[in-house]
């Protein structure tokens, strides 16, 4: 690949990425806080479990069987 075709390809990416819709870091702030809560009710490491048999992370009862 040619240097000139390299160079091409360069300003293409610089364009693309220029073309991006951007929102300022206080915004998205604003968003992500948003989504959060929105999503709170249902975040298990919020609420926990029901139950223990509903964790689907419990550690597993293991029992030794003597055959």
């Amino acid at each position: 690949m040619s240097n000139i075709q390299q160079q091409r390809e360069v300003v293409e990416q610089l364009r693309r990425e220029a073309s991006i819709k951007r929102i300022s870091v206080s915004q998205a702030i604003e968003d992500i806080k948003k989504f959060i809560l929105e999503k709170e009710c249902e975040d298990y490491l919020m609420i926990g479990f029901s139950s223990e048999r509903a964790n689907p992370f419990r550690e597993k009862s293991w029992s030794c069987q003597i055959i």
